[in-house]
């Protein structure tokens, strides 16, 4: 080999462990963006399909009559 291929050599094999954390540096940033970026699109999801279903879900109202309490309060106020 030549001296300059030698050189290259102990340069490549010098600087491995840093390449080498380097890029399990990337690999966990990208896994972790990627972990987030699912979780939101399943939270949209989920998030859609919830206001459809409460969307669509009927209605039941309840009428109160309040005559009898207003009755009550009107002959407790006159006494």
């Amino acid at each position: 080999m030549s001296q300059q291929k030698v050189d290259r050599y102990k340069k490549e094999k010098y600087s491995r462990k840093q390449q080498l954390q380097k890029e399990k540096r990337q690999l966990l940033i990208y896994r972790i963006a990627g972990g987030i970026a699912a979780i939101a699109i399943v939270g949209w999801i989920g998030f859609s399909v919830y206001s459809r279903v409460e969307e669509n879900k009927p209605v039941s109202y309840t009428e109160v009559s309040l005559d009898a309490i207003s009755e009550y309060m009107s002959t407790q106020i006159q006494n």
